[in-house]
């Protein structure tokens, strides 16, 4: 049996599956935890693998990384980390955003030149923020990488090349998915001057090897791992919920959304994968739980006595700020209260509800720029709620499918190593196993009493 190695560094922990590369059976796993926060010194990523890792790594033939977007990792000219990478989710750089989609003439022009617009999450918008907040820290900046980026390097001995891959390069701000070339321009319109990035490997290439020997694949972002490994077909839109929520689907052509709703991502394979991110998911229902005095499975159990519509109760669950809509600096809102509606049930469906309808709107989003819309594919922490699988059919409008649990982005990572491991034309055709899938429901005014609560306090 041949074993190949998955990584998944997310934002909260490591995880690391070991697979079988024929069958796509997973062997082992560990798992190790990042510490918390939006800006985080990448070395302790390197520890959390190494840990997890432990006894695994040095069985496996080849090895991938898939790691969380966006990230902004910068070096100095030994190689050593300058300051601790700023974060996906860390919303200081909203101003430079804007600043930036100004100075290169609008979101069209930023559509049009990389596929996205600038929000605080991109790494341009990152690299510009220090360039003006911490000039001494950015005049010892040498080069630039995204976790995924910093941890196959620290795997094949920090050699004198860093590599990445289509799908993480094409969330930085200064890479094109539609033409498949970096933006110095941008990048230098972002900090100021040019510093070094890492090569674009294809989608398969065998780019180094570990200290045990191990072939390493050249790895990917986190929701590109996650298409990889849920064997995304056209129709096929998966809907994550985990600390963000996203909505993408596989294209064949590039998505450029000059409203910058969409971002024009690549996939792993070659293809785009156009995306919708929110900030605010899982740890919604975690808050609400909280608020109400319960855990998980107590606001589950309240959310389905309740009927859809929470009795008129609608949360904005910005709770975090929030990417889409781009509004970093909001709060969460709970409107439309009355003494009939403010009962515990209606609250934890309110919370359910409100999570969804962002998503749901994000699915729309990817519908207005083509892409074929036949089934929700529900994965994340929070799709184990009875809750959740509920009201998202009757949220999405169309069938939900929900994968048997497992680690999607390992899962993804493992099958690209296997994928490079094997030097084919394709990656190998491992199965997806389905937990359930619940029919689409029917309409029940949700969507619509959400879009007029954003519409009021938003516009």
């Amino acid at each position: 049996m041949t074993l190949v190695a998955g990584i998944d560094s997310s934002t909260q922990s490591c995880k690391v599956v070991l697979v079988d590369a024929d069958s796509g059976a997973v062997v082992a796993t560990g798992r190790a935890d990042h510490p918390d926060g939006t800006e985080v010194d990448p070395r302790a990523w390197w520890d959390a693998l190494q840990q997890a890792g432990d006894g695994l790594l040095e069985r496996a033939a080849a090895v991938a990384v898939g790691g969380q977007q966006h990230g902004m990792v910068v070096l100095d000219d030994a190689g050593e980390v300058v300051r601790p990478a700023l974060l996906w989710n860390d919303t200081r750089s909203a101003g430079a955003a804007r600043d930036l989609t100004a100075e290169l003439g609008g979101p069209a022009a930023w559509a049009e030149a990389v596929g996205l617009v600038p929000v605080a999450s991109f790494t341009v918008t990152k690299l510009r923020w220090l360039a003006r907040h911490e000039p001494d820290n950015a005049a010892r900046v040498e080069q630039v990488m995204l976790p995924h980026d910093y941890l196959s390097w620290q795997l094949a001995g920090r050699p004198n090349e860093a590599v990445t891959d289509r799908g993480d390069a094409s969330g930085t701000g200064y890479w094109s998915a539609a033409t498949n070339e970096y933006r110095p321009d941008l990048l230098e319109l972002g900090f100021g001057r040019t510093i070094g990035v890492p090569r674009v490997a294809a989608p398969a290439e065998v780019t180094g090897s570990t200290a045990s020997g191990a072939a390493i694949a050249p790895g990917t972002g986190d929701n590109m791992g996650a298409a990889l490994g849920l064997t995304l077909e056209p129709g096929d839109v998966v809907v994550s919920l985990g600390t963000s929520g996203t909505a993408f689907a596989v294209s064949e052509a590039p998505v450029a959304d000059r409203t910058g709703t969409v971002a024009g991502f690549a996939d792993a394979t070659g293809r785009h994968l156009p995306l919708v991110a929110t900030l605010n998911a899982a740890r919604v229902l975690t808050a609400a739980a909280t608020l109400l005095g319960t855990d998980l499975a107590g606001l589950d159990r309240l959310a389905l006595e309740a009927d859809s519509g929470a009795g008129g109760l609608v949360l904005l669950p910005y709770l975090d700020g929030e990417r889409t809509p781009d509004l970093p600096d909001a709060t969460g809102s709970l409107v439309n209260l009355t003494r009939a509606a403010m009962t515990p049930r209606n609250l934890a469906r309110a919370a359910v509800e409100g999570m969804l309808c962002g998503l749901a709107d994000g699915v729309d989003a990817l519908a207005a720029q083509g892409v074929s819309v036949r089934r929700v594919l529900l994965i994340g922490g929070a799709a184990k709620s009875a809750a959740v699988r509920a009201v998202a059919a009757e949220v999405f409008g169309t069938p939900v499918v929900v994968p048997a649990p497992g680690e999607y982005v390992a899962l993804g990572a493992a099958r690209q190593a296997a994928w490079a491991l094997s030097g084919a034309a394709t990656p190998p055709a491992w199965p997806l196993d389905v937990e359930t899938t619940v029919d689409a429901g029917a309409g029940t005014g949700v969507r619509e009493a959400y879009a007029a609560a954003r519409q009021r306090l938003h516009g």
